[in-house]
């Protein structure tokens, strides 16, 4: 570590944003002198108006003594003056994700501390190398992205860039660890690792919205109870505010060379040009009058009133823990041989695990008119939500296998018939986001897994996942979106297609 850290240095926060304001009191907390620095006054006062509410929070939750409440507040100073920040030892850039913004207020800054001061951004996107360019020093520059709020969130992303001295790394994994966060190295390309392997989770939402796979209620609940995320992908955009979400896309879109996976949905643009940007203007996706989100209720197919028999393929996979719970339930059940592997049957519909093949494609190929198919669970064993989509022989089964489901506590969401359903698709797309990350920017397996879970509380690592799951399973879902839709988005990542064929592990 820096000679210079071995001391509580005075911090100097360049922003007073949601972001700057607890990356402020986060620094508090560990007991160094903080300066918080905006140009807009009213700014600084909601700053530390938020602060100090946390910060009453935390005591009444009897976290805080009520005399280290009042001394933490009175460590932080802030000012419209940034002559007021001169000589602070670490300056942490919060502000807006615009390169030449950031590239001038650095500039300033630099000036007024000294030589062997930290000069970090926590820029979400852009290039630390672009950053650093314009500052007489760029060795001391580098981006130490927080997650929000910066207070609670455990993950830290470190990203060198090109003229970033490599002790600085070090010296940043040891001030994170004091500041009480897990750090990751990160690449300096588009996005990092969290803000780069999440884009599939917002892209092929909105993707699946604009089929009319499922209103954005159903998607979401598929994916917070089926999928086990801890919010849906509407609901989180709303959190995050989608202006934020679409520069971070922006940004990214544009330094991959305007590749199509991170294309900017068409309805969050005029969502944000309709200034309809989530919770804090009151209306995003969903309406948040009064702070409270009015979530529409999610339509489920209505069972059948008699629970029919369940047939059941002799070799079960996926499935089998499904198949447990009906027989625990009490539902019948009678192996079939004439099922393919990993199958069920009611009436005369025959119940499979997408493929990413729409049922349509599917019932063609292998002579099967009456087909369900499943999407992805986390743990079948214990999902309360369900999504199918069915052709239209198949249709009239759908409240039949309701009923069989409704015994173990399971409803069942009707999908459109889009490829790859919902749960699926998007695990697909974020097991080969990450190992595009790792195939390109040697970035370990078990660091973009933690990344993911710490920073977006993911319910397991994508590389993991993917494991879980097999390579050859996500390159043939992957395959068959490919070869619907045609679009290059769905390539598969070296990283995987090698996977797939030599057996070796996606998270190793």
């Amino acid at each position: 570590m820096d000679a210079m850290m071995t001391a509580l240095p005075r911090v100097w926060v360049l922003g007073a944003g949601s972001m700057g304001a607890g990356i402020a009191q986060l620094a508090a907390q560990v007991g160094h002198a903080v300066c918080l620095y905006d140009t807009r006054q009213p700014a600084l006062e909601h700053a530390l108006s938020a602060i100090g509410a946390d910060l009453d929070g935390t005591v009444s939750r009897g976290k805080m003594p009520l005399e280290q409440r009042h001394a933490v507040f009175e460590r932080i100073q802030v000012s419209t003056d940034i002559e007021f920040g001169r000589g602070s030892g670490i300056v942490i850039e919060a502000i807006i994700e615009d390169l030449v913004a950031k590239q001038e207020l650095l500039g300033r800054v630099e000036a007024l501390v000294a030589d062997d001061a930290l000069l970090l951004s926590n820029t979400s996107s852009l290039s630390i190398t672009a950053i650093a360019a314009a500052l007489h020093r760029p060795q001391r520059v580098a981006g130490w992205h927080f997650f929000n709020p910066a207070v609670r969130m455990k993950l830290v992303e470190i990203i060198p860039g090109m003229q970033t001295d490599p002790s600085l790394v070090q010296t940043l994994r040891a001030l994170s660890q004091a500041w009480g966060k897990t750090p990751v190295v990160a690449p300096n390309g588009p996005g990092f690792i969290v803000n780069r392997v999440a884009r599939p989770y917002y892209a092929e939402a909105w993707r699946l919205l604009a089929e009319g796979a499922a209103p954005a209620a159903a998607i979401d609940a598929l994916l917070r109870q089926c999928g086990s995320f801890a919010l849906g992908p509407f609901e989180l955009m709303d959190l995050i505010g989608h202006d934020v979400n679409l520069a971070v896309t922006d940004s990214v879109f544009r330094s991959t060379g305007y590749d199509s996976r991170y294309a900017p949905a068409l309805t969050q643009q005029e969502l944000v040009r309709a200034g309809r940007l989530g919770r804090k203007s009151g209306n995003g996706v969903y309406h948040h009058g009064d702070g409270a989100t009015t979530m529409p209720e999610v339509e489920t197919v209505k069972p059948a009133t008699a629970v029919p028999t369940v047939r059941y393929a002799p070799v079960l996979k996926s499935l089998a823990p499904l198949v447990d719970r009906l027989r625990q339930a009490g539902v019948a059940l009678v192996s079939d041989p004439q099922l393919p592997e990993d199958a069920l049957a009611v009436g005369d519909a025959t119940v499979m695990l997408t493929d990413g093949r729409i049922a349509a494609q599917r019932a063609a190929k292998e002579s099967r008119p009456a087909l369900i198919l499943l999407d992805l669970a986390l743990d079948f064993a214990r999902t309360p939500l369900l999504g199918a989509s069915a052709t239209s022989a198949a249709r009239p089964d759908l409240a039949a296998l309701a009923a069989a489901l409704a015994q173990t506590g399971v409803k069942l969401v009707e999908l459109a018939d889009v490829a790859g359903l919902v749960v699926a698709r998007i695990v697909a797309t974020l097991v080969n986001e990450a190992a595009d990350l790792a195939s390109w920017n040697a970035v370990r397996a078990a660091d973009i897994d933690l990344a993911m879970q710490l920073g977006t509380a993911y319910p397991r690592g994508p590389l993991a996942w993917g494991q879980v799951l097999g390579a050859a399973r996500v390159h043939a879902l992957l395959h068959n979106l490919f070869d619907h839709y045609g679009d290059f988005r769905y390539r598969a990542a070296p990283r995987l297609s090698a996977a797939r064929w030599t057996g070796v592990a996606l998270d190793a």
